[in-house]
């Protein structure tokens, strides 16, 4: 088989990258490692940037999203019982939609099959080939029987456990990981949302956050060690703990009902660099991770399809190649300043085990001067909203 770009991974960026470059007439091939059923069980977050909302429309694949999504132009801090309402279209003229990566990953299926684009499933054994050369390609199995894609461009979609970051030397890329101490504790419930605003809560007794996915469908979570077990936790427990975290007045107009997921996520920052090696490019979690704290993990992804769709676009259409060879630089430059609003807000909302006097009252101090400060939360609007590509 030959294409022009070939796509290791069939998430949402892969997907979204090989609609983007079909409306561009780039022919793409999108290999996946589980099936369609697998990849579409996966539950995600759902606070999409203006970024990533302009792309999907682009893409022509926002029809549901627009109709079915929640504009939300605010969001909720707590500690304790004290909030901090922060309506972001005082500060940027953006808002965020609320919709599932479930609800985007099919909807980019949806427009994948009806255009006739090629994904294989079930993949397994890929090996890129001679990514530093004019001529790349990537072999692979499917139901033991070995095939062959020839392309001109790889692009590794495949997360932090595919092969596309591996199959850069490691004396040639440097990576960077920051783990934190706790993870988080999620359920997913059929239950009316507490608040029509995300509550990010900080308190004594841990983080939580009060999220949705529609009016009937919310997404909950807090703050739990890391050797904690789902096991440990069954419903009644979650959502008592969840209260004692949550203001009074949140707490008191909970619906709480049986939980139809519940899991725990370890939280980290990772960064890999550089996200390009040859003719090999490196997208999403492949190159970077981000606590979930900032709603940056799947935005960020969609800002490096920008990035490589755009370098990709140039070079077919006018043979300009200024934007492959700077994608990396490109890309990472914003990947850091994702990296580093995450870490704040981690770092803001969360009970360390680790935290001396002095950090809690650290902790403390930036609280208020957020709660008083316009200036502060500007900044705290402009990046959640996400920053300009």
């Amino acid at each position: 088989m030959k294409t022009q770009v070939a796509i290791i991974g069939g998430g949402p960026s892969g997907l979204l990258l090989s609609q983007l470059l079909h409306k561009q007439g780039i022919d793409s091939v999108v290999l996946e490692r589980k099936t369609k059923d697998y990849v579409l069980s996966r539950i995600r977050a759902g606070v999409l940037e203006r970024g990533l909302v302009g792309l999907l429309r682009e893409a022509g694949c926002a029809d549901r999203l627009d109709r079915e999504g929640y504009t939300h132009d605010g969001t909720i801090l707590s500690f304790e019982d004290t909030q901090i309402g922060i309506k972001f279209t005082d500060y940027v003229d953006e808002t965020v939609i609320v919709y599932g990566q479930t609800e985007v990953t099919a909807d980019l299926y949806a427009a994948r099959e009806a255009t006739g684009g090629t994904i294989e499933f079930n993949v397994a054994d890929v090996v890129i080939n001679d990514a530093k050369s004019d001529a790349p390609y990537v072999t692979y199995t499917v139901d033991g029987e070995a095939r062959r894609i020839d392309c001109d461009f790889i692009a590794g979609c495949d997360g932090f456990h595919g092969v596309s970051r591996q199959t850069i030397p490691q004396d040639q890329r440097q990576e960077f990981e920051k783990t934190y101490p706790f993870g988080w504790l999620g359920i997913l419930s059929e239950t009316p949302p507490v608040s029509e605003e995300l509550i990010y809560a900080s308190s004594s007794r841990g983080f939580a956050l009060c999220s949705m996915r529609n009016e009937n469908l919310s997404r909950y979570y807090i703050q739990c060690s890391l050797d904690d077990q789902v096991e440990n936790w069954s419903d009644d427990a979650f959502w008592d703990e969840l209260k004692r975290r949550i203001p009074k007045e949140a707490a008191d107009r909970l619906v709480t009902g049986p939980s139809i997921e519940k899991s725990i996520a370890p939280l980290r920052s990772f960064v890999c660099e550089p996200m390009q090696w040859g003719r090999l490019f490196l997208c999403g979690d492949a190159a970077h991770i981000v606590p979930p704290t900032g709603a940056k993990g799947l935005n960020t992804a969609a800002s490096d399809v920008h990035y490589l769709y755009h370098a990709l676009t140039d070079y077919y259409g006018e043979g300009d190649d200024t934007g492959i060879k700077t994608y990396s630089e490109k890309a990472l430059a914003r990947v850091w300043k994702a990296e580093r609003f995450s870490w704040w807000m981690t770092s803001l909302l969360h009970q360390f085990p680790t935290q001396t006097p002095f950090d809690l009252k650290m902790q403390q101090a930036e609280i208020n001067f957020l709660r008083t400060n316009k200036a502060a939360q500007a900044v705290l609007a402009q990046n959640y909203v996400g920053l300009p590509y």
